[in-house]
């Protein structure tokens, strides 16, 4: 499925909050009849959006799939929609089977503030150096200790894990993307990586400097976590 992610308070259901969990598990129950819990790939955070998000639920409907997509988008709000539906061995976890996610993040690099995207990138104004970005993303290939890019509170143990990709494009004058691919992601690793590369972009650390905040393993000596908006979850590979 796909979504923006703007209005919700992320993934997870919570009690006194509007949560992407809640309202497509109460969307389901109305075609169903049925409570589910919906397992999604990973839970995003509250602001990030879904290109193409993987859920999984068991039930016993009945109801064609084509039908219970087709319901289902006539029911969930424009902001949400299920791209498609599929059976699946009741071995397949849509998070523990995964092999890799991709994630991009956006930004907009121009004095002016495009304000019709500012709910899916993050204006920068200041120039920022792409040569020095890409080289501090290139440091990150293989596999790691992301220490020093986890945000507290997270549920993660083993804060090792495999980047396979970690890039920056520029599609357009001012547009940059930065695409990131692994086994795996920490409570914010994304935004943590994206701030300390966006830090070295506008000059204010080298890429020197960033490859000893990554070997620190120090979270306070990372750059700030960027804002959710930018972030998108574009592929989740099996």
């Amino acid at each position: 499925m796909a979504y923006d992610g703007t209005r919700y308070h992320g993934w997870q259901r919570q009690a006194n909050a509007v949560t992407l969990q809640a309202v497509i598990e109460d969307r389901l129950q109305v075609m169903t009849g049925a409570s589910h819990c919906l397992i999604a790939s990973g839970r995003t955070d509250a602001g990030v959006h879904a290109l193409n998000q993987v859920c999984h639920f068991v039930t016993h409907s009945a109801i064609p799939l084509p039908s219970l997509k087709k319901g289902l988008n006539s029911l969930l709000p424009a902001d949400i929609f299920v791209k498609e539906a599929a059976q699946v061995p009741l071995h397949f976890h849509a998070r523990y089977s995964a092999r890799s996610k991709v994630y991009e993040y956006r930004i907009w690099n121009s004095e002016a503030p495009d304000i019709f995207q500012r709910h899916f990138q993050w204006h920068i104004r200041p120039y920022l150096s792409v040569e020095a970005m890409a080289v501090c993303l290139s440091r990150l290939l293989g596999r790691h200790d992301f220490s020093s890019f986890r945000s507290s509170g997270s549920g993660n143990l083993d804060p090792v894990r495999t980047i396979l990709k970690a890039e920056i494009q520029e599609p357009e004058k001012g547009s940059l993307r930065i695409v990131i691919e692994a086994d795996g992601f920490l409570r914010h690793m994304v935004r943590n990586i994206v701030g300390t590369v966006v830090a070295a972009g506008l000059g204010n650390i080298s890429p020197r400097r960033f490859e000893e905040i990554f070997a620190s393993k120090d979270r306070r000596l990372a750059g700030v976590k960027a804002p959710p908006q930018g972030l998108f979850l574009v592929e989740v590979r099996y």
